[in-house]
């Protein structure tokens, strides 16, 4: 009888053992990923800044078109929030609700916020090099060709942290839906619309 019991409790301390080192892997890889776009950010947010050209055909710098301006402070707030929520996720402390759910939102926002940056750039890159000629627009980028590479290397940059930040927000959303389960709110909705089909 007494073995019996032994040897439940070492099943019981293997499997808690066992949540709590998968526990610390998924924090340590939270936190990884979560440094990623720090330096990547500030890499795309500099070669931006510094992106300027001055030809026979005139003077061109980032600050001078909205899609680039938008994607160096988009840079930048992704750097900042990145930096501190790999600091807040770092600390090992027990997960609540609220912090499940703004590590969720906020992943969410600057998600969405980097890919729009990205992509607002990229189709002012397209345009800048292949024209529209229904506008009247023509290429720019054979006048102004370093400034076009280096806003294309900070773009491809920026494209990679929205990529990062895709696998973050799976990882919070993972977070928040695995531990926590749905409010009695949506059950009861879920019961009525399966009773209605």
């Amino acid at each position: 009888m007494m073995v019996e019991k032994r040897e439940k409790v070492v099943e019981l301390d293997d499997t808690y053992d066992e949540e709590e080192e998968r526990s610390v892997q998924l924090r340590t890889t939270e936190t990884l990923l979560r440094l990623l776009p720090v330096g990547l950010c500030v890499a795309a947010l500099v070669i931006m800044l510094k992106n300027s050209q001055t030809s026979d055909f005139g003077h061109i710098s980032y600050s001078t078109l909205g899609a680039f301006t938008y994607l160096v402070h988009a840079n930048g707030i992704c750097a900042g929030y990145s930096l501190i929520s790999a600091a807040v996720s770092a600390i090992p402390r027990p997960s609540t609700m609220s912090r499940a759910w703004t590590f969720f939102l906020l992943d969410q926002t600057l998600t969405y916020a980097i890919l729009a940056a990205g992509a607002a750039s990229t189709e002012l890159l397209f345009l800048s090099y292949h024209g529209d000629d229904a506008a009247g627009w023509s290429a720019a980028c054979i006048n102004f060709g370093m400034f076009c590479r280096k806003a294309r290397t900070s773009i491809v940059i920026t494209l990679v942290v929205a990529v990062v930040y895709i696998a973050i927000s799976f990882l919070s959303s993972y977070r928040l839906f695995s531990k926590y389960a749905p409010p009695i709110g949506a059950q009861s909705s879920k019961e009525v619309s399966t009773a209605n089909i």
